[in-house]
């Protein structure tokens, strides 16, 4: 048994390697709103934010929209069906301001999904060459919109996804939230991905999407993502797929979003989408999450157990302790550079342990069909059901290859 423990715990020594030298490198890689020249041309640009519900973001959201500092652009919000006061919050803003357009959404059709009807609704409504998708609970600096022109135009970009700060206030938060900042500093080799062609090597935010109008309608926009839960992700692969340009960059200093605000939301928000980040395929998503566990709760494990006087060799015990030493620095790099408490570092086991919960009803519900969000019942296609890196089928891929030609 020493002899497993031992090759398991030099396996997760060389992957932990792997991922410190990703996230340093991604430090430099992964550039911010801000760090780019400003733009030479400065295209009229269509902000669109779907609304279900959001009484109590949607006013200080859409007002710090209307405050960009960028000289030509509209906000449209749809309300999503909702049943508080969200329309009647944006009747009264709609007064004040000619630049925002509000739109009562139709009854959710059948093979749809919530946010993608109202997004898909949102486009047909908007008249800038570019369109930026945004959600109700983040809040823009003025000058978001004109330093995300300047990297669109800079990174010669189809599509710029880019991450905000993701704010965390309870505990619960805190345990959960930061691993999202920490799945893309230390899994994506932002500079390899793009250069990169492979629909693998992408990672889009649905809180914060700029792309071309043409673009969004060549790739078939939100209907021909309407049954992916993660419609964010599916785009941008499809736009990869093209060998469109995808481009992401950190937004952490110009935009915040808090998502939930306790556990219980934290959990609810991600089963609806956690399974389907990994193309709701049981024979990957389950070796992923122990291989997680192995990585990042079975040293603590060993350390443990030798504590409480089990049979565990020197050898086990040290490496255990590089082990966790490697974690350290990989998470306090997450931490340090998107501002999150650096004592969170020393409790990265207890972080993972949630996800890897979180994980597990993820998949039970969404293959039971008991995935709810916001009132609505979230289905998970038959044939979703499997890996689907790529969003398009074979003949589909070529016929936009060749038009895009």
């Amino acid at each position: 048994m020493s002899g497993i423990w031992v090759y398991l715990q030099l396996l997760t020594i060389i992957f932990l390697v792997f991922l410190i030298l990703i996230a340093l490198t991604n430090t430099r890689a992964f550039r911010k709103l801000g760090d780019y020249p400003p733009a030479s041309r400065l295209p009229r640009v269509s902000i669109l934010v779907p609304a279900r519900n959001e009484e109590k973001n949607i006013e200080p959201c859409v007002r710090l929209l209307l405050a960009q500092d960028y000289p030509d652009f509209e906000v449209l919000v749809l309300d999503d069906e909702s049943s508080d006061r969200t329309w009647k919050i944006l009747k009264y803003l709609a007064k004040k301001d000619n630049r925002l357009k509000i739109v009562k959404g139709s009854p959710l059709p059948e093979g749809w999904i919530g946010k993608h009807w109202a997004c898909h609704q949102l486009v047909g409504k908007a008249s800038g060459d570019l369109i930026l998708f945004t959600d109700a609970d983040t809040r823009h600096r003025p000058e978001t919109l004109n330093d995300a022109v300047a990297a669109f135009e800079a990174e010669d970009a189809d599509f710029l996804t880019a991450l905000p700060r993701e704010e965390a206030h309870s505990l619960g938060e805190k345990l959960t939230i930061p691993i999202m900042s920490f799945g893309i500093i230390s899994f994506l080799p932002i500079r390899i991905a793009h250069r990169s062609h492979s629909p693998l090597l992408s990672l889009s935010v649905g809180q914060f999407m700029m792309v071309r109008k043409k673009t969004y309608e060549e790739i078939g926009g939100h209907e021909a993502v309407r049954t992916n839960v993660l419609d964010d992700v599916a785009m941008g692969r499809r736009i990869k797929s093209l060998g469109l340009h995808w481009r992401i960059v950190d937004a952490s200093y110009h935009v915040n979003c808090r998502m939930y605000t306790s556990l219980q939301e934290v959990s609810n928000g991600f089963s609806k989408n956690l399974f389907a980040t990994f193309g709701n395929s049981v024979f990957i998503y389950i070796p992923v999450w122990l291989w997680l566990t192995a990585v990042f709760i079975f040293p603590v494990f060993v350390l443990g157990l030798a504590a409480a006087g089990g049979n565990v060799s020197d050898k086990c015990i040290a490496l255990a302790l590089v082990t966790i030493g490697c974690s350290f620095i990989v998470w306090g790099i997450t931490h340090l550079r998107f501002r999150y408490p650096i004592y969170l570092t020393f409790l990265y086991p207890v972080m993972v342990f949630l996800w890897v919960v979180m994980a597990m009803r993820s998949m039970v519900l969404s293959l039971a069909g008991q995935t709810f969000w916001k009132g609505r019942t979230i289905d998970v296609p038959e044939e979703m059901l499997g890996d689907r890196v790529n969003e398009f089928d074979e003949e589909e891929l070529e016929e936009l290859k060749d038009k895009h030609a």
